[in-house]
């Protein structure tokens, strides 16, 4: 199973590396991470998903986490429901006016927008669950996809739980 790790943690130099270092120390995989300050200036918010784990070892996982010196608190995604989004910016090549009207037709179609159009580059903007954002890759399969950049996984968990001290 995928899981999906929110952690608040202490704004300090190397926190990053300790915890991408606790996992590549037991093997498991980071399929994204991102990392950014909060509101809070001395607080940063990171969230890991992770690769196909099993419950078990997810749970070591934040047992590990939450003895770091760093990790205020963290809580796994996976246990509640909860909101997920990413960003990606897709640069494809149109050719043609056909090929020009098929790429903005599909960005209407999946509501991205059209950041950037220049020499017959189209670069896109999509936001959403990371099965949109494949979805309209495979959809753009047609078209010469030059360049693709994911921002990885963000995640709060809906309603009254919550992510913070």
């Amino acid at each position: 199973m995928r899981h999906v790790v929110s952690i608040l943690m202490e704004n300090e130099t190397g926190a990053l590396s300790r915890v991408s270092g606790l996992f590549s120390a037991r093997g498991y995989n980071i399929e994204s991470l991102t990392v950014a300050p909060t509101d809070d200036k001395s607080l940063s918010r990171m969230t890991v998903v992770t690769g196909d784990i099993s419950n078990e070892i997810a749970e070591q996982i934040m047992k590990q986490l939450n003895k770091l010196v760093d990790v205020v608190k963290l809580m796994d995604l996976a246990d509640y429901p909860h909101i997920e989004r990413e960003m990606m910016f897709v640069k494809v090549a149109a050719n043609n006016m056909e090929s020009c009207a098929s790429v903005k037709r599909m960005a209407d179609i999946f509501r991205a927008r059209v950041i950037d159009v220049s020499n017959r580059m189209y670069t896109i903007e999509v936001t959403g669950s990371p099965e949109k954002l494949n979805g309209f890759l495979e959809t753009m399969k047609d078209h010469k996809i030059i360049e693709v950049v994911r921002s990885g996984a963000m995640g709060i968990p809906r309603g009254t739980a919550s992510l913070s001290i």
